[in-house]
């Protein structure tokens, strides 16, 4: 029997803020000033957190069907939602600008579904540094022994099992000690929640085994990056997938919804960098030839582009954003990719032709993201329809937190912007 609720909100940094209180709760205060806390704790006047103003409550509510059991004894689990002191929704919560974007989808009378793809690394413990896992006979697609002799992907997976996370796959990516976490579709909320839920049981599972689990976009230099996929369609009234004619999958067999949604996210492609890959870190991964949605295009069956349309047709059909990754707050990063998508709908963007190049040697593309995050956070700031449709207020305390992330990253080397995120993503 539960003795205690675990309750949380998924914050500005994406990190899983919270308190235990009683099973009988419905809500909880917290300052609405941790906004405008940084990693380091450095506690800062942002747009949204109010420092300045006395350092007032906020309070995070939940719906009782939404608690769920933890992987701790004795203990269940829930995601809230933000409120300040008047009962109005604060504009800096992440899971209520995505239940805007769903609730602006349902306007055109459809339900965003979404699928979640995490990669992440493994680092364990040498004295006093974090070294990347060893795993003597990896290789992409790996599974067993050789890939995770400790085997704490299999803790991962039978707690997933237990808790009710539906995971699709577990597996080995290209580079040594690298994973990845892929769960099924569900309706957009309910998915990002998994996946926020399942990423924070993760880490904590694997650090039970004495495994560091980081998302970081590129922890290690010499290696590949690991990103956050977003994958999603809308269905209609009648359960059918919008995105889809029924027919033939891929490029062909796209409705007009669905290149309307692609034109939306090429035109909005260098806004989107600032909100999906929100860290100094994240330009490591986000380059030419990289696989990671660097460029200003969309496709078919092509890894090397940003949007690429899936091959399979009618229920199973959808669209794939590779931009992101997980430093994002998945709810923000998610409800971006919905309202870049309706901003297509809405106005009418032109979609260009697909990508024809290979991505490693030839694009048809000629534009791509910013180098930095100072740039991103520039070409975010400058996409005014993106900031008003994501959220005028959230978007202001992003860029500003973002902005000092960048002056505080500045003069530092590779290892000391390891140890800067590592512990925290």
């Amino acid at each position: 029997m539960a003795k205690r609720l675990r309750a949380l909100f998924c914050d500005h940094l994406n990190l899983m803020r919270g308190k235990y209180v009683p099973v009988s709760e419905s809500d909880t205060r917290f300052c609405q000033s941790v906004f405008g806390v940084h990693y380091d704790k450095d506690l800062l006047p942002s747009p949204g957190s109010k420092m300045m103003e006395g350092l007032p409550d906020m309070e995070l509510k939940w719906d009782g069907d939404d608690v769920r059991k933890s992987w701790e004894k004795n203990t269940k689990i829930v995601v809230g939602d933000l409120y300040d002191t008047d009962g109005a929704p604060l504009g800096t919560c992440g899971r209520g600008a995505l239940k805007r974007a769903v609730a602006a989808w349902e306007s055109q009378g459809l339900t965003p579904k979404i699928g979640i793809e995490l990669e992440a690394f493994a680092f364990t413990r040498d004295g006093d540094k974090w070294v990347p896992y060893q795993t003597p006979g990896d290789f992409v697609y790996g599974t067993g022994p050789f890939i995770d002799p400790i085997g704490f992907n299999n803790k991962i997976w039978w707690a997933a099992a237990d808790l009710g996370f539906e995971l699709e796959m577990i597996t080995s990516e290209f580079d040594s000690a690298q994973f990845e976490y892929t769960l099924k579709f569900d309706d957009a909320v309910k998915s990002v929640d998994n996946i926020a839920l399942f990423k924070l049981m993760a880490r904590e599972i694997a650090l039970k085994e004495g495994v560091l689990l980081t998302f970081m976009p590129r922890p290690i230099e010499e290696a590949g990056g690991s990103g956050m996929h977003i994958n999603f369609s809308f269905f209609d009234k009648d359960g059918n997938n919008a995105i889809s004619n029924g027919g033939s999958g891929g490029v062909a067999g796209m409705t007009d919804l669905a290149k309307q949604c692609v034109a939306g996210l090429v035109h909005h492609h260098k806004g989107l960098a600032g909100l999906l890959s929100p860290t100094v870190n994240s330009y490591k991964r986000l380059q030419p030839a990289s696989l990671s949605g660097y460029w200003q295009n969309w496709g078919g069956d092509h890894r090397n582009v940003t949007t690429r349309v899936s091959t399979e047709s009618g229920q199973r059909a959808r669209l794939e954003h590779r931009m992101c990754d997980a430093t994002a707050n998945p709810y923000t990063a998610v409800a971006a990719v919905l309202q870049a998508a309706l901003l297509g709908v809405s106005n009418g963007y032109e979609l260009g032709a697909p990508e024809s190049g290979d991505g490693f040697e030839s694009n048809d593309a000629e534009t791509g993201v910013a180098e930095n995050l100072a740039g991103a956070i520039a070409d975010l700031e400058a996409d005014t329809a993106l900031c008003e449709a994501v959220g005028n207020l959230l978007t202001a305390n992003h860029i500003f937190m973002k902005g000092v992330e960048v002056e505080k990253t500045a003069e530092m080397n590779d290892q000391e912007q390891l140890d800067f995120y590592i512990h925290f993503i």
